[in-house]
């Protein structure tokens, strides 16, 4: 069911919002990854093991790791290091560091240093086909839990396929990567396996390891295959020294190195984002750790949207300066005429402002709202322009609007907002408002 709820979200082109995610998320969540490997790979680098453990658990255990620290296992990790740090480009052109230094390190452990842990027994074999079976007095709970787990895959594997653009400088198609892992999450549930998701680690260590297409995880799964279906044995020696020391590579690499020398000059708030999403990541949880990055991030873009906004509010207009007919009035009828124009889009993020920003008071008799620049309007800005010529009009005032464009004038319709609006209080353009203004002042004496 998850697997099929991916699909749908694939269908839908629900994965195109996952671009959305601001940058210093995405590189807070590299780095946080990146420094999970390290600390998981500390232990077994020095011959120690404590699987199941988790950052806070191996950080916790590392005094006494070092203290037990394998002789042999820690020899074996720094060969492996020096491996893949200082391989010549020119061999590494031609076989990946990594595979030379697993393949050197295994062959190492199995003749001369008998003392260094390796993986041990691997089960093989394949499942059976599992059908599925529909208990529909649990229907709901199951599709609840169906959800979770669609959403959850969704998240980490587009995550992780920003991850690897950051890293490849490409552009991944996000509603395909959605399709395929609900097909693999739909098939593997018939044989009873559990959901898969995007693994930034691995990602990162094809990556690094010189896979750039598809072809590269179908090499991953047929390993996989291999290994089961009888392979294990010889996998099983791999000593878990020479896989930390790989890991490792891999986690330094994935730290977002790049961001990092920025630091110093990059805007503070983006920095504070990093921080928060990088801290989460590696002591709490990756997905919470994203959501409190784009919570955050996205507050802050509607503070500053606000603040723009709220700077196209104002009495008077440098880009559409007054004619001299308009100057005119304007300047003979200074105490009775207030005018302020609107520019530009205006949305939930400055409404409130709005209010505040156009101070109506009833010294004035008339209030002339130009919005012939205005070329959007939500229904939250709508309500404070409704509240706007509300205030003025308890206050005594005449409120006149101009220069309603048609995307804007359908919105306020809909909302009934031009239905407090005398027909004559809406004009076309700012001179006949001004005209007509002055006459209402004339009018009143």
């Amino acid at each position: 069911m998850g697997g099929l709820l991916q699909i749908l979200f694939g269908a839908l082109r629900v994965g195109r919002y996952i671009n959305l995610v601001p940058f210093p998320v995405v590189s807070g969540f590299m780095s946080g990854i990146g420094c999970i490997i390290i600390i998981l790979q500390l232990a077994p680098l020095i011959g120690q093991s404590h699987p199941g453990a988790n950052v806070v658990q191996s950080l916790s255990a590392l005094p006494g790791d070092i203290a037990a620290i394998n002789w042999q296992a820690a020899l074996i990790a720094c060969v492996t290091l020096g491996i893949v740090y200082f391989t010549p480009r020119s061999i590494q052109r031609l076989v990946p560091t990594p595979l030379i230094a697993l393949v050197i390190g295994t062959l190492v452990v199995w003749l001369f240093l008998a003392g260094v842990p390796t993986l041990g027994e691997i089960p093989t074999g394949l499942p059976e086909l599992q059908l599925p079976s529909l208990d529909w007095l649990t229907l709901t709970d199951m599709v609840g839990s169906a959800l979770v787990l669609a959403l959850l895959g969704s998240i980490d594997s587009l995550l992780t396929s920003l991850v690897a653009d950051s890293v490849t400088r490409t552009h991944h198609n996000s509603n395909r990567e959605l399709i395929g892992q609900g097909i693999g999450n739909f098939l593997a549930g018939l044989f009873g396996a559990i959901p898969g998701a995007g693994a930034t680690m691995r990602t990162v260590a094809n990556v690094r390891a010189g896979g750039r297409t598809p072809i590269s995880g179908m090499v991953h799964s047929l390993v996989l295959l291999a290994v089961v279906l009888g392979v294990g044995p010889i996998a099983g020696h791999i000593p878990h020294a020479v896989l930390a020391g790989i890991l490792i590579k891999v986690g330094i690499d994935i730290i977002d190195w790049g961001y990092l020398r920025r630091i110093v000059r990059a805007p503070r708030a983006g920095i504070a984002i990093m921080a928060v999403v990088l801290g989460l990541t590696v002591f709490v949880d990756l997905i919470v750790a994203v959501a409190v990055g784009i919570v955050s991030a996205s507050l802050l873009f509607v503070k500053r949207m606000s603040d723009l906004e709220l700077e196209n509010v104002r009495e008077t207009s440098e880009d559409r300066p007054l004619t001299p007919v308009e100057a005119e009035i304007l300047a003979r009828h200074a105490d009775d005429l207030l005018i302020y124009y609107i520019s530009g889009p205006m949305n939930f993020c400055a409404a409130k402002g709005l209010t505040r920003r156009i101070a109506v008071t009833g010294e004035f008799k008339v209030l002339v709202l130009d919005l012939s620049d205005m070329t959007f309007v939500d229904t939250s800005a709508s309500i404070a322009i409704e509240d706007v010529l509300a205030n003025a009009t308890e206050l005594g005032l005449d409120a006149l609007v101009v220069g309603l464009r048609p995307r804007v004038r359908n919105t306020l319709e809909r909302l009934g907002v031009t239905d407090s609006i005398p027909a004559n209080y809406c004009l076309e353009t700012r001179a006949e408002a001004l005209s007509y203004a002055a006459e209402l002042i004339a009018k009143r004496g």
